[in-house]
């Protein structure tokens, strides 16, 4: 009985021993959270997203072309705004009264927690005069953060630009992460790398009191998360040859693509007329976009990718490679210049095979190859005939990557048009139509429409015999990646790959041949076989435009090129020498100083007259 007892007073003695230990618990905590409610009422909790560095931007060189720079924002969180002097603000800020309601109204419907930007692109004296006063004006403060800066004076149209965010684009759930005030690539590789580039927010906490000023980090930082700097791009663009194509082109309209037929990387990719690419970052940008946008030469139009012009002779090649693989015609086919079909440019040998027919660029010759393709006699109705095979012929010629988009890793690309039976039954009716209503589509004139990146395409798939990599700016994303997926397969066209080399003799006659229509693009005195064509493109508009595709070396193509120069006239005259020029660059790494004389011709000849040597 004692010994029960004497157990009942040790558990009475346990319990009250815990029950102290819960009671002193209890009034820890209660201190403590008292102590974090007395910091709370001295200080306020914020949350800083921290922006990653953003990936900078090199040529095939490893030459930096774009950087990162600080620049400084004034910005406000609402919530902690507290007895603003309006007028005394705008004083101090040279801000007018408009501008800041505006600015406060942005900010409060985006967020009353979170900084959104007041002023940005701060000037040192600015932020200067702002420092001194930030703390009489509770709820601004001024961030940092990088803006981007450009080592290069050419290549903006690839490039693109970076802008502040928009409340249009904050609306959209793919920039749901983003804040007020934070960069996003707009347009060019700088939008569509724009996850490549940007890399990781991270976040931190830090406690900041009654008069604006850093305490320190919330709880030691440990719920901080760090932020990864976005990746590097490396392009393919050679910056030499794309400043050269620039001075070329400067002051004239139209465009020039190159390149690498084995890779599909572009070389070069100049829009003309060009504009700097710093234009469009900084302080002022948006007045100097609104000069760009209302200058009636279009300079912020990508004519490599969105021009679509009838692409002229050089299109031949094309339908000759339809014609041969349906079995119509052979290298050995003649047709007579017949000028009763359509008009022939000048008087030439008679075109007794094709290579005749390609270095001539005989146009009653072509016209006779397509109709040979076209009208076949698979139906006893003529109309219904020539439906059937421009369907036929229209489906092969699209798989030179013609009528679609390309897939360049850029967006705003143009698909051309490659007309279908099913267009002409729109626009002329069905069965109210046949070869002979649209035979000006044997020498690329008419309703067709190919961007100058597609014409370098297709002077890359024949060079390499009837296969292409989709065009791509970027070959590796970081130093030692590679480009993306679907830029390392390749894409084969409906014709054989047997049949190219029938069309290659000809096209190295047009630029060396006796009498061929490109002698100007010739770099034979440099032991460099170029294969062309040459391309007079009717414009209703105002004077033909100047056209000229071509690859070199012809046995072992290193450079597919595509010049186009609106207003031009002969394609031998303007663009022919103005690819050689720029193959001669690329190939050499320099241009022959008797060359000099070629070059002021593009810059400042008057092309409505034919070149001489």
């Amino acid at each position: 009985m004692q010994y029960l007892e004497g157990r009942r007073y040790v558990v009475m003695a346990i319990f009250i021993v815990v029950g102290l230990l819960f009671a002193g618990r209890l009034f820890y905590l209660q201190v403590l959270d008292d102590s974090y409610k007395a910091a709370a009422d001295r200080n306020t909790l914020q949350r800083q997203v921290q922006i990653p560095y953003r990936g900078l931007i090199y040529d095939r060189h490893d030459s930096l072309l774009v950087q990162n720079t600080p620049v400084y924002d004034l910005v406000v969180v609402p919530r902690e705004v507290r007895g603003l002097d309006s007028a005394k603000f705008c004083r101090v800020m040279q801000l007018s009264i408009e501008d800041l309601r505006l600015g406060l109204r942005f900010a409060k419907k985006y967020s009353r927690v979170k900084p959104s930007p007041l002023l940005q692109n701060l000037s040192t004296p600015e932020l200067a005069a702002i420092n001194d006063h930030l703390i009489d004006f509770p709820g601004f403060r001024v961030q940092a953060r990088m803006a981007r800066a450009y080592r290069t004076q050419n290549l903006a149209h690839a490039l693109g630009y970076v802008g502040a965010i928009t409340p249009a684009f904050l609306e959209k759930p793919k920039y749901a992460k983003y804040q007020p005030g934070e960069n996003v690539g707009i347009s060019g590789l700088e939008a569509y790398y724009e996850s490549t580039l940007m890399g990781q927010r991270g976040v931190q906490y830090r406690l900041v009191n009654v008069r604006g000023i850093d305490k320190g980090p919330f709880r030691n930082g440990q719920f901080d998360t760090l932020s990864v700097a976005g990746q590097d791009l490396h392009l393919s663009i050679d910056a030499e040859l794309q400043a050269y194509g620039e001075t070329l082109l400067a002051g004239r309209r139209g465009s020039i693509v190159a390149i690498d037929p084995k890779t599909g990387e572009i070389l070069c990719f100049v829009s003309a007329p060009h504009y700097e690419p710093q234009m469009l970052t900084g302080k002022g940008m948006g007045n100097r976009y609104m000069d760009l946008l209302k200058n009636p030469n279009r300079p912020l139009f990508d004519r490599p990718l969105m021009a679509t012009y009838p692409p002229g002779s050089v299109f031949k090649i094309v339908n000759e490679l339809v014609a041969m693989q349906l079995g119509v015609v052979g290298p050995n086919t003649g047709f007579p210049c017949n000028q009763s079909l359509i008009h022939c440019t000048h008087r030439h040998e008679y075109p007794a095979n094709l290579n005749i027919a390609i270095k001539n660029s005989c146009n009653p010759y072509f016209y006779q190859v397509m109709r040979a393709a076209v009208v076949r006699h698979q139906s006893p109705n003529g109309f219904e005939d020539s439906r059937i095979g421009l369907g036929q012929w229209q489906k092969m010629v699209k798989s030179f990557g013609l009528g679609e988009k390309l897939g360049v890793d850029m967006g705003q690309e143009k698909r051309g048009l490659i007309p279908s039976p099913e267009y002409y039954d729109k626009h002329l009716g069905y069965h109210k139509w046949n070869f002979k209503t649209v035979y000006s589509l044997s020498i690329g004139q008419g309703e067709i429409g190919i961007t100058g990146l597609q014409t370098a395409n297709v002077m890359a798939t024949i060079a390499n015999r009837g296969w292409y990599i989709a065009p791509h700016f970027v070959r590796s994303i970081g130093k030692e990646g590679q480009p993306l997926p679907e830029y390392r397969q390749r894409h084969y066209t409906a014709v054989d790959t047997t049949l190219f080399k029938y069309v290659i003799p000809g096209m190295c006659e047009v630029v060396d041949g006796r009498g061929g229509t490109a002698p100007l693009a010739s770099l034979r005195q440099f032991g460099i076989s170029v294969a062309g064509k040459t391309g007079t493109v009717q414009n209703s508009h105002g004077f033909d435009h100047s056209a000229f595709a071509a690859f070199a070396p012809a046995n072992d193509p290193k450079i597919a090129i595509a010049v186009f120069i609106e207003n031009g006239g002969f394609g031998g005259s303007a663009a022919a020498p103005a690819a050689g020029l720029m193959m001669e660059k690329y190939l050499r790494g320099k241009v022959a100083n008797y060359h000099h004389r070629m070059e002021d011709w593009i810059k400042y000849g008057n092309l409505t007259i034919k070149a001489h040597h």
